[in-house]
């Protein structure tokens, strides 16, 4: 029997299949000595024990057609990643390694910044200005107002759309006015657990319509760096692509070289500035970790 894991909990893997329902599944050990755990969004092969119970083995990972690690799952078409405009702050930089993990991993990235209401029309055209050019999607959302909610919402369809974010930015709000229903694919699940299911503790793949899914997953606060080479990094920026060319030197990185057509739109204000100072410190990070 074929299906797909909805949720991972302690060593428990929830697995959606159109003929049962929900499986609660062990995953057999040949998994362990591979070295291959299963992901939430993975497609499985399932061998059912309990038809009753619902209870099984997984016994087969299917082919992954990509995988993130920060969050852990499978199968994705798309990333939002969603910050609030006003409380908290948004932090710019988080947010850029975020969109530079996605980008490597070539992963398409919508931005949702969250929170219209609380904020001035000035203060969204800044944070507009700053990522118009970044290849990301942008979307303005007030789960007050309602504003942004429906663009959103037609992004999704006919998706697998990882959410993400840091803690305490609405994204549980946004979710909940985009898909009020989506707790009830997860009762039978909550019931075995005996946990709540309105706090994100683990990340946890909703179906919200004809072969449209969403995964929630845990805030995070902070985010390391992929393991990449500092000379790479500039490719993951797609606002250097038009300039990087013609810079006067093969393999500028856009920091110190004269002649470097970055830094020259840069200073004429084509280039977002915080975006480029993010990127700076990045490549400052990967070459410390380099050298120790």
């Amino acid at each position: 029997m074929q299906g797909k894991i909805i949720r991972g909990i302690a060593g428990f893997y929830y697995v959606y299949a159109e003929e049962t329902g929900i499986v609660e599944c062990k995953a057999k050990g040949i998994f362990r000595n591979q070295k291959k755990k299963p992901l939430v969004g993975d497609n499985v092969e399932v061998e059912l024990l309990d038809r009753e119970k619902k209870i099984g083995n997984i016994i087969q990972i299917l082919q992954r057609k990509n995988h993130l690690i920060r969050p852990a799952v499978a199968n994705v078409d798309q990333a939002v990643v969603i910050f609030a405009l006003s409380y908290p702050k948004p932090n710019l930089n988080l947010l850029d390694r975020f969109l530079l993990m996605m980008e490597m991993q070539e992963i398409s990235t919508a931005i949702c910044f969250n929170k219209t209401d609380d904020v001035t029309y000035d203060e969204i055209q800044a944070i507009t200005k700053n990522y118009e050019k970044s290849g990301s999607e942008l979307y303005f959302t007030s789960t007050v107002s309602g504003e942004g909610i429906e663009d959103l919402r037609r992004c999704l369809d006919g998706r697998t759309t990882v959410f993400a974010g840091p803690s305490g930015v609405g994204k549980s709000s946004v979710m909940n006015v985009l898909f009020p229903d989506a707790h009830m694919e997860t009762g039978e699940i909550s019931e075995k657990i005996k946990r709540g299911k309105h706090t994100t503790r683990h990340s946890e793949l909703f179906s919200t319509g004809h072969n449209t899914f969403v995964m929630d997953t845990p805030g995070f606060t902070s985010l390391s760096l992929p393991e990449i080479e500092k000379e790479e990094l500039k490719n993951y920026y797609r606002e250097f692509a038009p300039y990087q060319d013609q810079c006067r030197f093969l393999g500028c990185v856009h920091i110190h070289e004269p002649g470097c057509q970055v830094k020259q739109a840069l200073s004429e204000q084509k280039l977002p500035q915080k975006r480029y100072e993010n990127y700076k410190q990045f490549y400052e990070e990967i070459s410390l970790q380099k050298k120790y």
